[in-house]
């Protein structure tokens, strides 16, 4: 008869670690619950990282016209009018918003 209530604590002890394991792949950090989020994360940064790439693609071109063995003439034109306010009279200045 002493066997019996050890077997009924030790039956009762698994069942609350299943339960409690069960609770946690669900709705735990990791759980299934947690899985939709990480995607709608997952999908923003993704969508960040190309944004960002984008622009890093575009500075790397901008760097690239910059060389100083073969500067494109247009860009440093560009560069010295509007850093350094350098215009003649007769010219007419467009301005374009950078995105």
């Amino acid at each position: 008869m002493r066997k019996q209530p050890r077997e009924h604590v030790k039956q009762s002890f698994a069942l609350v670690l299943l339960v409690v394991l069960t609770v946690g792949a669900i709705a735990g950090p990791t759980g299934l619950l947690a899985w939709a989020e990480n995607s709608e994360v997952l999908a923003e940064r993704e969508a960040r990282i190309a944004m960002l790439s984008d622009k890093r693609d575009a500075l790397k071109n901008r760097v690239d016209l910059l060389d100083p063995n073969g500067a494109d003439p247009d860009l440093v034109g560009e560069l010295v009018r509007k850093d350094l306010g350098v215009i003649h009279p007769d010219e007419i200045v467009v301005t374009l918003e950078d995105e």
